[in-house]
């Protein structure tokens, strides 16, 4: 990596004295930083969770209601909220978009990538099983359902789960490559 990643985030303005910000190598990186009062800008990923549950040999999927990549399938997964910890982010975003009410079992990955356009993202998979709750898209999910992993639905929007789907044993992504 060259540092550079996810400048196009920089702020063009300092947030706090409004001078304009220029850039400068810090902590092993070129940074947005105001030469004015010193506020440097990180540009952090943002922290999210999806979730997989199966019955039997199916896995949950959502097609995508929204952009980026509207109509293209993923695990049911969101944005972590500044007030949770990342377990109930992750059972918060079963039951917003696929009605289930779950109960997490494990940590199965965590993969980093980027949200179109240029949204650095950190998503932490986890396994869980079925608690309640009825199968129903819901939230920014135009369908959702249970699929045969040789048999997915696609194309998978995004390769943070293509790589969980091949981990599962998903077959059929070649319609999928990585990005």
């Amino acid at each position: 990596m060259s540092g550079l990643e996810g400048l196009a985030r920089a702020y063009p303005f300092c947030p706090r004295c409004r001078a304009a910000m220029s850039f400068r190598f810090e902590g092993g990186r070129t940074r947005p930083a105001c030469p004015e009062c010193g506020f440097v800008q990180y540009l952090n990923p943002a922290p999210g969770a999806g979730v997989i549950v199966r019955r039997g040999d199916q896995v949950c999927l959502v097609q995508r209601k929204f952009p980026p990549k509207v109509g293209q399938w993923t695990l049911p997964t969101g944005f972590m909220e500044w007030d949770e910890d990342i377990d109930e982010t992750a059972v918060r975003e079963a039951k917003e978009e696929t009605g289930l009410d779950v109960r997490l079992t494990g940590v199965f990955a965590v993969h980093n990538g980027i949200l179109p356009p240029d949204q650095p993202v950190v998503v932490v998979f986890y396994t869980a099983e079925e608690t309640g709750g009825e199968l129903t898209a819901g939230d920014d999910a135009a369908e959702a359902g249970f699929f045969d992993l040789d048999r997915l639905p696609g194309p998978i929007a995004f390769a943070a789960h293509r790589k969980v789907l091949r981990a599962l044993g998903a077959v059929d992504l070649e319609r999928h490559p990585e990005e």
